[in-house]
């Protein structure tokens, strides 16, 4: 096996520790590792929904609540169709470096092929996987489902329904798909170059959060934004959403190992520790900068944690995962609080602090914490160690996706707002999007 391959990693670096003969003799489907991936798949669903939904509905006014859910559910609706129809095919079809091909179209194949095996890759760099390809491209469709979701955050309250649906399917074609194959596929670029991503630090959450910080820029501010009282409606609601989110992540990082194993069990504990870390980081720092500790503030910490140790979940020691948390809780407080009034943009539920910040900590710190015999193979028996290569390596990475994702969503953006509007009127606004968009109210 090449030394380059250890890169990329969701459900790949597992199998690149195999002897290099793996790939050309396919291993027959493995019941323990299919049994885990079904649970990590329903484990992720349930981050969506309900998870998702109530974190963001919890956030929002009462005037929206019902808005913010019907955006995360119809989220995961769309996206798992559209993941089928092209989306699996470009970001896991052969392809070249940079998008996959067509040839997965309405998952062309998988019908013959449902109870054996699949590879990714060809030649010495194919990978072979011991679950049958339709968990795979399951497992895979939850993570394009929750990127989507994330993103409605940052537009919370102000987007017309419409124009997101026709975003987020766009959007998921375009940016998400060639971003998880350039990460992901053993044929992508950054992949062969060696970045790390376990679970997704760039292709699930920078995506989301710089995508989110462009629309939030492009719809510009709430109206009353800074002079009205924009206080969540329930925090109650927020608390459940950040616990199921929290539950739900075992499955977002260990389910990434691609079958019950060892780093499996190493995920779990590492992302375990680093969200206690980040949720008591941002605790502090806020009841050092504000004199009270807050629910919010708690549980957007431990999201931030979640987010930052999930490139990393699968290349660290819980000592790491409490740098990891610590950094990103502290870092994600900062760019939630000061960094958004500095700059003065309004990403309604700071999709963008905790996420995008967060998740480029993450990426960053792997380079540098990385534990060589979590990464090692038959090839390079070292593994892959912290060091300013890998760091280089890591921001390479990350500065890629920042610019990809901001430019294309930002011209995707522009042309639906010249096309079909991307805001809703003041007055739908002023009356809350639950009745002007839905004809429905919370009670």
């Amino acid at each position: 096996m090449k030394k380059t391959m250890l890169g990329g990693a969701a459900l790949l670096l597992p199998l690149l520790l195999a002897a290099p003969a793996a790939a050309q003799d396919a291993p027959a489907i493995d019941t323990g590792d299919t049994a885990w991936m079904l649970i990590s798949t329903a484990l992720v669903l349930m981050m969506i929904i309900p998870g998702v939904a109530l974190f963001y509905a919890g956030m929002v006014r009462k005037k929206n609540v019902l808005a913010t859910m019907m955006q995360t559910f119809t989220a995961c609706a769309v996206i798992s169709v559209v993941w089928m129809v092209a989306g699996y095919s470009l970001a896991f079809g052969e392809g070249g470096a940079y998008v996959g091909d067509l040839s997965r179209l309405f998952l062309s194949g998988v019908g013959t092929n449902w109870d054996k095996p699949f590879s990714l890759g060809s030649g010495d760099g194919a990978v072979a996987f011991t679950i049958p390809e339709s968990v795979f491209i399951t497992f895979q469709m939850t993570f394009a489902i929750i990127t989507a979701a994330l993103i409605t955050g940052a537009v919370a309250d102000r987007m017309k329904f419409s124009a997101l649906i026709v975003f987020l399917v766009l959007w998921s074609l375009i940016v998400y798909s060639p971003v998880a194959h350039w990460v992901w596929h053993p044929n992508g670029f950054l992949f062969g170059d060696g970045v790390l991503d376990f679970a997704g630090g760039t292709v699930v959450h920078i995506n989301a959060g710089v995508a989110g910080l462009v629309a939030a820029i492009v719809l510009g501010k709430r109206k009353g934004y800074g002079a009205e009282n924009m206080a969540p409606f329930n925090l109650g609601l927020a608390v459940i959403g950040a616990s199921l989110l929290w539950v739900g992540w075992f499955g977002f990082n260990a389910g990434s190992a691609a079958g019950a194993n060892g780093r499996a069990g190493m995920a779990m504990l590492v992302t375990q520790v680093a969200t206690a870390a980040a949720a008591l980081g941002w605790m502090f720092a806020e009841w050092i900068s504000r004199g009270k500790p807050t629910v919010l503030g708690i549980i957007s910490g431990a999201v931030a944690g979640l987010v930052a140790i999930t490139p990393a979940a699968g290349f660290v020691l819980p000592g790491s995962a409490i740098i990891i948390g610590v950094v990103a809780g502290v870092a994600a407080f900062w760019a939630s609080t000061s960094l958004k009034k500095i700059l003065g943009y309004d990403d309604s539920l700071d999709v963008f602090g905790v996420h995008g910040v967060a998740g480029i900590v993450g990426a960053l710190l792997v380079g540098v914490l990385a534990y060589g015999s979590l990464s090692a193979t038959d090839a390079s028996p070292e593994g892959i160690v912290g060091s300013v290569g890998q760091l280089m390596l890591q921001i390479k990475g990350v500065v890629i996706t920042i610019v990809y994702t901001g430019v294309v969503s930002f011209v995707l953006l522009k042309i639906l707002d010249a096309t079909m509007g991307l805001r809703v009127t003041d007055e739908e606004e002023q009356q809350g999007l639950d009745e002007s968009l839905h004809g429905e109210r919370l009670g």
